[in-house]
């Protein structure tokens, strides 16, 4: 199972947010490269990096960051926030983005994003599945669908998305344990690389996702916060 620090970046710094709710940013570094360096020196491989202002506003806003990151480390980086045109999806990827994370566009417009898989293979392209209560929010998490998470995992399946990151967003930011229940059921139902993303606290939560079937487990606030470190990430580097 794949380890994948998060960056959420908003005015160019890092920062954690609960729940999505940008009122409760705490920033943690003003300089993204600075801690993308001390990921990769202790064998980190992914980063997984989110433009929340890009997220919130429906276009790119911090592609700097992902160039300064990009430029200078060796990381395997999916970049999401923003990602909703032609020119948006270019401007990632010539960036220097390894992967580029669909969410809001998927819901809004899935011939864009089928014309995008079809381009650029569906190795290069993420489902962004966001969830609160099994539904699927979209707009940095502040607009509702009624998209049930599962129907819409497996829509993108028929159309050969490989890689699907989920979250779920009652437990994103709060260190109190990952969505296994949900992680379980969608594994029960699809053949999916599924990344779990949310609430992931301890090594033992880790344990739990590898278990569950997961193919990789995304890391923000545990690591910000202290609870994981990178000596008890051993087993899994």
């Amino acid at each position: 199972m794949q380890i994948i620090p998060a960056i959420d970046i908003i005015d160019g710094k890092c920062v954690r947010l609960s729940k999505g709710d940008y009122d409760t940013k705490k920033i943690y570094n003003e300089n993204p490269l600075e801690v993308a360096k001390e990921f990769e020196a202790n064998g980190i491989k992914y980063l997984h990096l989110v433009d929340l202002d890009g997220a919130k506003s429906g276009e790119i806003k911090n592609v700097q960051v992902l160039e300064n990151i990009l430029t200078n480390k060796n990381l395997i980086v999916d970049f999401g926030g923003g990602i909703k045109s032609d020119e948006a999806i270019e401007t990632a990827f010539n960036a220097g983005a390894n992967q580029i994370t669909i969410g809001s566009i998927a819901v809004a417009n899935k011939e864009k994003c089928l014309e995008w898989i079809s381009k650029y293979g569906a190795e290069k392209i993420i489902l962004g599945a966001d969830c609160l209560d099994r539904k699927i929010k979209i707009s940095g998490w502040l607009e509702n669908s009624n998209l049930d998470v599962v129907d819409f995992i497996k829509s993108y399946k028929s159309a050969g998305i490989q890689d699907v990151i989920c979250t779920d967003i009652s437990k994103d930011g709060m260190l109190e344990g990952a969505s296994n229940e949900l992680y379980k059921d969608i594994l029960n139902q699809i053949k999916i690389n599924l990344i779990a993303s949310g609430g992931v606290s301890n090594v033992e939560d880790l344990e739990q996702l590898k278990e569950i079937g997961c193919s990789g487990a995304i890391v923000g606030k545990a690591f910000y916060e202290g609870k994981i470190t990178f000596k008890n990430l051993q087993k899994f580097l």
